[in-house]
């Protein structure tokens, strides 16, 4: 038997498991560039728009942590520039992607039951790494194609698409270290996501220090985020940055092989805390067991939303400074996304959408926990006990709903606050900015009560909900891009929230989402009710 037995069926397995995502996220960043192309060119028409636009973006801190460093005013360099964000997606998708495939696998005891077949120890991990290579490869090559098709600089082009295609094999690789680290899933993914954090800060503090003369420029060099950006598309390509790719997926594709031969199935080389033999009276419900699951994602949530929102309120009278010296075709891009009134109402409004996406993301992630108890087999024994399944599972639900709550509350009330201490008028500023961050709670939970009904009914389709919500964004952020018909636009939820603040506020479809969501949760539990505990 060798290292790569097996490896080429659990390949079409992941691949047949993926079928439904994969294409979408393989897709999803070919059709930026599209985008970014049709948004330039209509904004900046001429080639002194743009070099005015690049002139009062290069100097922005905001947007240099946010996209890395700007290199030029041509227009392939400013859209290779201002998709600077998605190698940060690309590397999140191909993290989670391989943590799926082979630790997730590991603690629900599927790769148990793999591993008594005729299949090498390292096959799992040999195809969850194919598999996230292949597809990084795939949707960097069609980003390549998409500019080349918008009469982009072929060789521009392809070292943009070799850029996102690196950075999603290296993280790839990183998440192959990460699944032998832990003997739970979501630990490894916390790891991971806070390498991925820390790789975007440091192409961030490195890009500043360099744009401003600093010495601190060499941490870009440190973040593989930061690579795509070093490539330098469209303006000198550096094509020997791209064995920093290659020799970082190697060094760490051994290591993962290394740290995969150096433990047991079903264990990690950090040694899980042992907890007491017996429960606090305060973990004595399925309630309090679902709190002392939650509650550490939840705080470290919490907290990243308030940061998070302290910064862009910090920055909104810069950014309204920056937009009111634009040109009109920039305002009207602007007007477009936030809605009516002025400039940093609409990037407030802006920022508010892109905040329900991503609370939208979390909250189903946290209504899923259920389902992830059930595949791991430690429902079972629960439920064994006098505990009913309904109050296990709405344990999860009713966190999948008041986390949301605190999260949006927290980042409305700081971006408010910050925003407020700003312009002196905290009292005018922070119950605007916290009323339109709550106004996002009812899209929010009508997808993680889609997230819910889909565990309680169709388990093995539980995982659909994120295909929804990527589906939902697509439809309202590139069909007004693409200027859609207003049908294909009123698909997506998010486009049936009024955009605060600035505009009017319409109770109904308000009320007609919450009810929505109301009826899925009850959905959810009644086909829990139902059917039978599963694994798998």
């Amino acid at each position: 038997m060798t290292t790569l037995t097996g490896a080429g069926p659990l390949l079409r397995l992941a691949l047949r498991r993926d079928r439904l995502l994969l294409p979408v996220w393989v897709l999803f960043p070919a059709v930026i560039p599209v985008v970014f192309v049709a948004a330039f060119t209509t904004a900046f028409p001429t080639q002194q728009a743009l070099r005015e636009y690049a002139e009062t973006s290069v100097h922005n801190t905001a947007f240099t942590v946010t996209y890395g460093a700007l290199h030029g005013s041509g227009l392939g360099e400013l859209i290779a520039w201002r998709a600077g964000f998605v190698p940060v997606v690309i590397g999140l998708f191909t993290l989670l992607t391989v943590l799926r495939h082979t630790r997730s696998e590991e603690e629900a005891g599927l790769r148990e039951l793999i591993g008594a077949t005729a299949v090498s120890r390292h096959a799992n991990l040999i195809a969850a790494l194919l598999l996230a290579g292949a597809a990084s490869l795939a949707l960097g090559l069609l980003s390549a194609l998409a500019m080349i098709s918008q009469g982009l600089d072929p060789a521009g082009s392809l070292a943009y698409g070799l850029g996102l295609a690196g950075a999603g094999c290296v993280f790839a690789a990183i998440g192959a270290v990460t699944a032998q680290l832990t003997t739970g899933a979501s630990a490894a993914r916390g790891i991971g996501i806070v390498v991925l954090g820390g790789a975007f800060l440091l192409r961030g503090v490195g890009d500043v220090s360099a744009g401003a003369g600093g010495g601190l420029g060499w941490l870009s060099w440190l973040s593989p985020v930061g690579w795509p950006g070093q490539l330098r598309a469209f303006s000198g390509e550096r094509w020997w940055v791209l064995a920093l790719f290659a020799l970082a997926v190697v060094t760490l594709t051994a290591l993962a092989l290394a740290l995969s031969q150096r433990r047991d199935l079903g264990s990690g080389l950090l040694p899980p805390r042992t907890g007491p033999a017996g429960a606090a009276a305060g973990l004595r419900s399925p309630f309090a067991l679902a709190w002392r699951l939650h509650r550490g994602a939840l705080a470290g949530r919490a907290a990243g939303f308030a940061v998070v929102g302290f910064g862009l309120g910090a920055i909104a009278e810069a950014i309204g400074e920056l937009m009111n010296n634009s040109t009109p075709a920039a305002r009207a891009v602007l007007a477009r996304i936030g809605g009516p009134g002025p400039v940093i109402d609409q990037y407030q409004a802006g920022l508010m959408t892109m905040l329900g996406v991503v609370a939208a993301g979390l909250a189903i992630h946290t209504a899923l926990r259920a389902r992830a108890e059930e595949r791991s087999g430690r429902a079972d024994p629960l439920l064994a006990g006098p505990v009913h399944r309904l109050r296990w599972a709405g344990g999860h639900l009713v966190f999948a709903l008041l986390g949301p709550l605190l999260w949006l509350a927290l980042f409305g009330a700081a971006l408010g606050l910050a925003h407020g201490l700003n312009t002196g008028e905290v009292g005018h500023e922070l119950p605007r900015s916290f009323a339109a961050a709550l106004v996002q709670l009812p899209a929010v939970w009508l997808f993680a009560a889609l997230a819910f009904a889909l565990f309680g009914c169709l388990p093995r389709l539980a995982g659909g909900a994120f295909a929804v919500l990527l589906t939902s964004l697509l439809m309202g952020w590139l069909g007004g891009e693409l200027k859609l018909s207003q049908w294909v636009l009123d698909l997506s939820v998010f486009e049936h929230i009024p955009r605060l603040p600035g505009s009017a506020v319409s109770a109904a479809p308000l009320l007609v989402l919450t009810a929505l969501a109301a009826a899925l949760g009850l959905l959810g539990l009644l086909g829990l009710r139902r059917r039978d505990l599963s694994l798998g």
